[in-house]
């Protein structure tokens, strides 16, 4: 069932975004172009839970919705970082100030793999302990709130955590922690 890419045009590139036109192939011969795919770096998220069982939840505005909603801490791989658990550390700390004792991976999922390219890395952690303050981005402002797990699972049932990669990874989290 995969297609084979003829040729690709770089038609947009940016740090964070590039656009590509490819011409491809099905196995039946059918030519299918242009067939335009979005590329981001990779992603990390963690369900973050304090060594009291609060989970780490951010509140920020998300310009492309208009709209201010919660979700869990994340964001890119940088270069620099040696491996995807670096990559997490380092935005959990950067974005709530929270370092962890422990880590578990618990999966991957992609945002539109039918557009999208890259994967979004998915974590458990686990003792958190607040250790310094927030060191965001030039245009990042994130409110850090502190819930229960039931207070997260409400949130969940009330369709109030409507980033799609974070709800799937606290069912995988919260699957792990048996907290259904």
């Amino acid at each position: 069932m995969e297609w084979k890419t003829l040729r690709s045009e770089y038609l947009f590139r940016d740090l964070w975004f590039t656009v590509r036109k490819d011409s491809c192939q099905r196995p039946d011969g059918k030519i299918v172009e242009p067939y335009y795919v979005y590329e981001f770096p990779e992603w990390v998220t963690a369900v973050a839970l304090t060594s009291d069982g609060k989970v780490v939840m951010e509140r920020q505005y998300r310009h492309a919705l208009g709209m201010t909603m919660y979700e869990i801490p994340g964001g890119c791989v940088d270069s620099d970082d040696t491996d995807l658990e670096t990559a997490i550390r380092r935005e959990l700390l950067e974005e709530t100030g929270y370092v962890f004792k422990q880590f578990e991976y618990l999966g991957k999922t992609s945002a539109n793999p039918s557009t999208h390219n890259n994967w979004m890395h998915m974590f458990l952690a686990t003792g958190g302990e607040k250790q310094a303050g927030q060191s965001l981005d030039e245009n990042e402002d994130i409110e850090i709130h502190l819930l229960t797990i039931e207070e997260v699972k409400q949130l969940l049932a009330d369709n109030q955590i409507i980033q799609s990669m974070h709800a799937t990874a606290l069912f995988y989290a919260l699957q792990r922690l048996n907290a259904f």
